[in-house]
């Protein structure tokens, strides 16, 4: 499990993972997730008290569209396997930020 954050006005790289799902709980901040999993696309609205899945493979990306930060907690299934997890992929907007450690 993971808190993360995204600063207002900012889009995160894409990527999907190789081998994890994940559940993800909006605590704070408003903002936009796309998800895209072989022909199925879309995008929804987050704030605080969203919850969503991201199935194994989704590509997804979600940017910041508030004045304060958009925050949420993460569960990882099964546990992160560590580096490399992660890959970037063409996404649907322009990233302004990089990824941290994965």
């Amino acid at each position: 499990m993971a808190h993360f954050e995204l600063a207002p006005n900012q889009t995160s790289v894409a990527v999907r993972h190789r081998t994890v799902e994940e559940i993800w709980y909006f605590l704070r901040g408003k903002g936009e997730i796309w998800r895209k999993l072989e022909d199925h696309e879309e995008v929804v609205g987050v704030e605080a008290d969203v919850c969503i899945t991201i199935p194994n493979g989704t590509h997804f990306q979600f940017r910041s569209s508030g004045s304060e930060p958009l925050a949420a907690i993460g569960a990882t299934i099964p546990p992160w396997p560590g580096s490399g997890e992660a890959i970037r992929v063409k996404g649907r907007w322009q990233p302004t930020v990089e990824p941290g450690p994965t």
